[in-house]
């Protein structure tokens, strides 16, 4: 794979949509500013785009067990505006070639890494090895032996790893978790799962080049429909196979605009799942044996909503990025379960091969062999 610098990528994300969505106003903080109380984790973000600036940042000034701590950007600009809004020291801003640094400030004890994809094994190798807890965006790397290396490198390192799977910590996804577990519908036999938006508008993005993303539709919302076909199953699938079709091909020049995958199970239960990037769609639907239930929407920002065949599912909105962080935190303060281990980023990583292979040789049926709680996270 061709090597992309730091550099270069930057010059890249300037020209596309990370640009745009930057360029707006931060949001006021909340007058949070430096925490250091034993028992509040100190998180620094590594990554100042959209979803550190609209999603990430606001969420930790009202989180319980972790606050924002530090930021790591190659970006000047952005140190000053973040430093203001949020009160941040200098001591606690971090560029990404001085970094390693981070080893010896103690307000940090999470880094949460929130970079394109080929980004991913690089800091979070390089925070493991700071000593820092590690939270990875998702998709976990750009193939399997990454993830493998990012696990390796927390392990010997004596650090937690989790992913940033923020679904797993919101209510109606652990609703869903319930019904398979306690068998409120009966057996699970069908499942659909659906994540996609359009993003056109911005062919610069870097979403859109196969070497900083590894992939398209699939890398980005598929690992939410490969989620949504296992949890809404409670079982890793055993075999899929794929397909992969274009409408614009002259836009999605580089990486995979629509694919659709079909899951195996050891129960019986089959799995249909649609991903896209030039189409809006958002749903998890599971028929069983006794009744059925739904998510719509199933996987955006929230708020989510649900029915079954017994009636409404409704929870009181919360940020999902906020339960998410601070359930991270309550694993490594009080070892809570970790809701979303680096395991189950390797375990879909190692879905997305699968359906490229299928997807490679036409559609052929490739077995997938996990064990029977692998990458759960329960």
């Amino acid at each position: 794979m061709k090597k992309v610098s730091r550099r270069t990528f930057n010059t890249t994300l300037a020209k596309g949509i990370g640009a745009t969505a930057l360029a707006t106003h931060l949001p006021l903080a909340c007058g949070m500013g430096q925490n250091n109380q034993k028992k509040r984790l100190g998180i620094a973000l590594v990554g100042l785009g959209s979803y550190s600036t609209y999603q990430l940042a606001p969420a930790l000034q009202d989180t319980q067990h972790c606050h924002l701590a530090g930021i790591v950007t190659g970006t000047p600009a952005k140190e000053t505006r973040w430093a203001n809004r949020y009160n941040i020291p200098k001591g606690n801003i971090y560029n990404y070639d001085n970094f390693d640094t981070i080893a010896d400030n103690t307000d940090i004890d999470v880094v949460y890494v929130v970079l394109p994809n080929f980004m991913h094994a690089e800091f979070s190798i390089r925070a493991a090895q700071a000593g820092k807890h590690v939270i990875c965006e998702k998709p976990m790397a750009m193939n399997v032996a990454e993830c493998d290396a990012i696990i390796e490198a927390c392990k010997e390192a004596g650090v937690k790893l989790g992913m940033g799977y923020r679904l797993h910590s919101e209510p109606y996804t652990q609703e869903v978790k319930r019904f398979v577990r306690e068998k409120t519908f009966g057996d699970v036999l069908y499942v659909s799962a659906d994540a996609a938006y359009r993003s056109r508008g911005y062919p610069d993005q870097w979403r859109l080049k196969k070497e900083l993303s590894g992939g398209g539709a699939l890398m980005n919302m598929g690992v939410y429909s490969i989620q949504s076909a296992i949890y809404a199953t409670g079982e890793n699938p055993i075999a899929v196979s794929a397909q992969e079709f274009s409408t614009a091909p002259e836009y999605f020049k580089d990486t995979d605009e629509t694919i659709t995958a079909q899951f195996e199970f050891a129960s019986g239960a089959v799995a249909n799942i649609m991903t896209s990037h030039n189409l809006n769609a958002n749903n998890l639907f599971a028929t069983c044996t006794n009744g059925w239930f739904e998510l719509r929407p199933a996987n955006n920002y929230g708020p989510l909503a649900g029915k079954s065949s017994r009636g409404d599912i409704t929870f009181q909105h919360e940020s999902q990025q906020k339960l998410q962080m601070d359930d991270f935190a309550k694993h490594i303060l009080y070892g809570d379960p970790n809701l979303a281990p680096g395991e189950m980023g390797r375990r879909d990583m190692v879905i997305v091969e699968a359906v490229y292979k299928s997807i490679a040789e036409g559609g052929k049926k490739e077995a997938l062999n996990f064990s029977s709680d692998y990458g759960f996270g329960r």
